[in-house]
């Protein structure tokens, strides 16, 4: 019997969890469970980690599962490799479902950094008002730069109040417009952004709004991820799904 394991925590994987579930297909969403309040799915959801590649493997095995999808979030490096490890020792195919990445645009100002490490190092200088669009993980690490102002916008409001010492915080949930991120930024004073380059049209307002404001970006370039089969539309898991599972997609990172 066909099982199908989704690694998700993205929107993509939430609308393929729909797309399965109205062909009628059994699956499982699982995710990290970073975000207090996740929107319902209508397949059976996990949380929480496997445990690296030997417990993603175990998982695997124990629920017979025939078709592992990573639509995890493309910064997700460690869980993407884990999943190309572990579908090639359990022996099941494995296809990624991503954004494209962001490609600059005429009227882009883009600075491209290979890394969060690499980021804070190009905050080097005199204060600026800084709106950092990573989510919720990294922040803490920009304290080593405390001359700026920082901007945070976060899903959830935190249990702890971010280690830095001049920030304002936004609690919000997207889906975001340009005009909207182009007052935010306006209103803050900003004159810098800096988010990772997750690509696709869900996040991409803040980068419209900064083409249109003419502000410049700190672009962090995505990691490395060993080669897999990888599509970027919901069809084209579908059609996988429909024919052998053994059946290729194009190579993509």
């Amino acid at each position: 019997m066909e099982h199908i394991l989704i690694l998700g925590g993205t929107g993509e994987a939430s609308a393929l969890a729909a797309a399965v579930a109205e062909r009628g297909l059994t699956a499982t969403l699982s995710y990290a469970g970073r975000t207090a309040n996740p929107r319902a799915q209508p397949i059976p959801v996990r949380v929480g980690g496997f445990g690296g590649v030997a417990g993603l493997e175990r998982y695997v095995r124990d629920h017979r599962v025939t078709h592992l999808i990573d639509a995890t979030h493309p910064f997700a490096a460690t869980m993407s490799a884990h999943a190309v490890a572990a579908a090639q020792a359990a022996g099941v195919p494995l296809l990624a479902l991503t954004r494209p990445a962001w490609q600059p645009l005429p009227g882009d100002r883009w600075h491209g950094v290979p890394d969060i490490a690499a980021a804070v190092t190009a905050l080097s200088g005199p204060a600026r008002r800084v709106m950092l669009a990573l989510g919720r993980m990294h922040v803490e690490t920009f304290a080593a730069q405390p001359q700026h102002r920082y901007l945070l916008r976060f899903v959830d409001s935190p249990d702890v109040p971010p280690a830095l010492p001049d920030h304002r915080l936004v609690v919000d949930r997207g889906p975001f417009t340009v005009e909207g991120d182009m007052r935010l930024m306006q209103e803050h004073g900003i004159d810098l952004i800096v988010c990772k380059n997750a690509g696709g049209t869900g996040a991409e307002a803040k980068i419209v709004a900064a083409r249109r404001l003419g502000l410049p970006v700190l672009m962090i370039d995505r990691p490395f991820i060993p080669a897999r089969a990888t599509v970027h539309e919901i069809g084209e898991v579908m059609d996988w799904l429909g024919h052998s599972a053994h059946e290729p997609a194009h190579l993509g990172v």
